[in-house]
């Protein structure tokens, strides 16, 4: 069972922003590079996704069927962007400095407020994850938890980083002070309340084997495995 959340953004005057142009267009056409040349270099697979279809929802659950009991396997190429990506870190950490200190003042934004919803989110939710809805990397990212079947619950903050509003914006920014590399991009996911980077660290742990292992750990119930992980009535009686 997957929960999605969209980020309703609070009212504000009807400003038009322009962030620099040249940062944005740079932004764009070297992340663009970075999937580009990584998909020269990696030889093609054939991975088995899913796709759900989603409505942006407030606090409602969207139930989906798993076809797999095994978690997919990362796509390479996404995965080789998702870690080049990193490189852009500076550029991306002034862009979204900028764009949430502009935004969050004309939406009046309580960045106190921002960092207390996710500490809330984060202790409400085993397994939480922040996206973008057009974000190749959110999207394999929610591929990957999808597959592996253990539930989880989607933070949608808007379509992507230049189209967010002030509270996203704010939201972003915070989020990225939750990481030791403080990177701004998305996803950003959460299990068991600690946050164990974006598409690139899930990633790995789904490489090395680790991900179920975090998964027990914090408890998370897998839909794939039906009803095998209930207390069985009997054996506790005679326990």
């Amino acid at each position: 069972m997957m929960m999605m959340i969209a980020i309703l953004n609070r009212p504000h005057n009807s400003v038009t922003i322009h962030l620099p142009i040249a940062i944005m267009k740079l932004s764009n056409i070297l992340a663009l590079a970075f999937i580009s040349s990584a998909s020269a270099f990696v030889p093609s697979t054939t991975t088995q996704t899913r796709s759900s279809s989603t409505s942006s929802l407030s606090m409602s659950d969207t139930t989906t069927e798993s076809t797999t009991p095994n978690a997919t396997m990362p796509n390479p190429v996404i995965k080789l962007a998702a870690n080049g990506m990193s490189l852009l870190k500076p550029i991306f950490g002034l862009e979204a400095q900028l764009q949430a200190a502009v935004l969050g003042a004309i939406s009046n934004v309580d960045k106190e407020a921002v960092a207390g919803d996710i500490d809330v989110l984060k202790s409400q939710n085993k397994v939480l994850i922040y996206t973008y809805g057009l974000s190749p990397f959110s999207t394999e990212a929610l591929s990957i938890l999808e597959a592996s079947g253990y539930e989880y619950t989607n933070v949608e903050l808007g379509k992507e980083w230049f189209l967010l509003g002030g509270e996203a914006s704010e939201t972003r920014v915070a989020l990225s002070k939750l990481v030791d590399s403080g990177a701004t991009s998305l996803p950003k996911i959460f299990i068991g309340g600690e946050c164990i980077g974006g598409c690139a660290e899930l990633a790995e742990i789904v490489d090395n084997g680790e991900l179920d292992s975090k998964m027990k750990l914090a408890k998370v119930s897998n839909k794939n495995k039906g009803g095998s992980d209930k207390p069985n009535f009997f054996t506790n009686l005679f326990a």
